[in-house]
């Protein structure tokens, strides 16, 4: 694949990848006005996301299975397509029972059909020694997508008074926004069968592999690693609700410190690509769990504590980059625990299948925690929880280095 090609693709795939998520993940930016417009409670709202989740679990390992069998281009393209549709019937701000369906819908959309394939294409992109790169810059521009379609669709929500009606017309554009890419996906990506790649051993994948990458002991480790990183990523989406519940802010000005904290998603992601190259993929992401143990532990000790809100978000900015920086390269990992590329899309159904269920419970815990213990002590709780499960990804990612990375280099030397 040429140099122009690969980032092209790159590009196509962070875009995609950064926007598709952003209808089911509404509440990240508009919380409040979201629950208010649907007529939610924190755990109605939370269960929205938590149904995104449960099918998302089942779908991951077949998505899985499927990336290693069907053209990403069509994958991709009725992803985007399905969501952005979707989208534009939510935006009527439907009954709680179908806007239950349609987060469902979502899931199917986006883990049965595109996670995957995004993966599978990624690391087929770049060679062994350049995948921590690859991955940093596929969330480098993930971020960027993220961060101008949000703060895009805030200015617009504020412009428009802030209303029920604001935040539809926001949806809408969302949604338009979605089906575009679908249509730029089905002209940039190549329609080929994502079972060729540059490995020697590509063979048709059948359930001997899924057994075999089942059985794989680094499989589970970077599963370990991948909750444990989604579970911080679940807590930092707190800092909204916070905001509002606690420290009595806007609506607009919470949604201004989750986007502040989306801006930090760019740099974060790309800069660890280049980290994990040079000084190895599992150092680097112990090294991003020390961080994030510490900031986690810092804001449950200001929960609140007004005067030190400042500080707080300083915390939150530590983990927010932490938290993106392992975002960008844990899947990396995959090449340094020796997972052979032919099965990388079932190996990505089967870490993801397990991994992202904090799809399901972080956001009923979340919300259980703040309906049961109102105000500052809620989220005091969350983010002490959310510390010690930190530390078992540090645990995890030290293991990986010991058992897998150390010997390697010792054999290389």
């Amino acid at each position: 694949m040429s140099f122009f090609r690969r980032w092209l693709l790159i590009t196509v795939l962070g875009f995609s990848g950064g926007i598709i998520f952003l209808l089911p993940w509404l509440f990240e930016v508009f919380y409040t006005p979201l629950g208010s417009a649907l007529g939610l409670n924190h755990t109605e709202l939370g269960s929205l996301v938590s149904i995104f989740g449960i099918v998302s679990m089942i779908c991951y390992f077949p998505g899985g299975w499927l990336a290693d069998r069907v053209s990403p281009r069509k994958l991709i393209t009725v992803s985007l397509l399905g969501t952005g549709l979707a989208g534009l019937y939510f935006s009527t701000f439907p009954s709680y029972r179908v806007s239950l369906a349609i987060h469902a819908f979502w899931g199917v959309c986006i883990t049965l059909l595109f996670w995957a394939a995004m993966i599978r294409l990624t690391r087929n992109s770049a060679p062994a020694d350049q995948q921590g790169r690859a991955f940093g810059t596929l969330e480098f521009v993930r971020g960027i997508a993220e961060g101008l379609t949000n703060t895009g669709l805030l200015v617009v929500f504020a412009w428009l008074g802030s209303t029920q009606q604001a935040l539809s017309t926001v949806v809408v554009q969302l949604s338009w926004v979605t089906i575009a890419l679908g249509v730029i996906a089905w002209f940039v990506i190549e329609d080929i069968s994502p079972d060729q790649s540059d490995s020697a051993t590509d063979h048709a994948i059948g359930w001997q592999d899924v057994l075999s990458v089942l059985k794989m002991p680094v499989i589970w480790l970077i599963i370990i690693v991948v909750m444990t990183a989604y579970c911080a990523y679940w807590s930092s989406y707190s800092i909204n609700p916070y905001a509002t519940d606690v420290i009595l802010t806007s609506a607009a000005v919470a949604g201004a410190i989750s986007i502040a904290r989306m801006w930090l998603k760019p740099a974060s992601g790309f800069i660890a690509g280049f980290v994990a190259d040079r000084f190895g993929v599992a150092i680097s992401t112990s090294a991003l769990f020390v961080m994030l143990v510490v900031s986690f532990l810092g804001m449950a000790a200001l929960s609140g504590n007004l005067p030190g809100f400042n500080v707080m978000l300083g915390f939150l900015a530590v983990a927010a980059i932490a938290i993106f920086a392992l975002r960008g390269i844990y899947f990396a990992l995959l090449e340094e625990g020796k997972v052979p590329l032919a099965v990388t899309g079932t190996a990505t159904g089967v870490i993801s299948a397990v991994a992202f269920t904090p799809d399901v419970f972080m956001p009923l815990l979340s919300g259980a925690l703040r309906d049961a213990y109102p105000g500052a002590e809620g989220y005091r709780y969350l983010f002490l929880i959310t510390a010690g499960m930190c530390a078992l990804g540090l645990i995890a990612s030290v293991t990986i280095y010991f058992k897998y990375v150390k010997p390697k280099n010792a054999s290389n030397n």
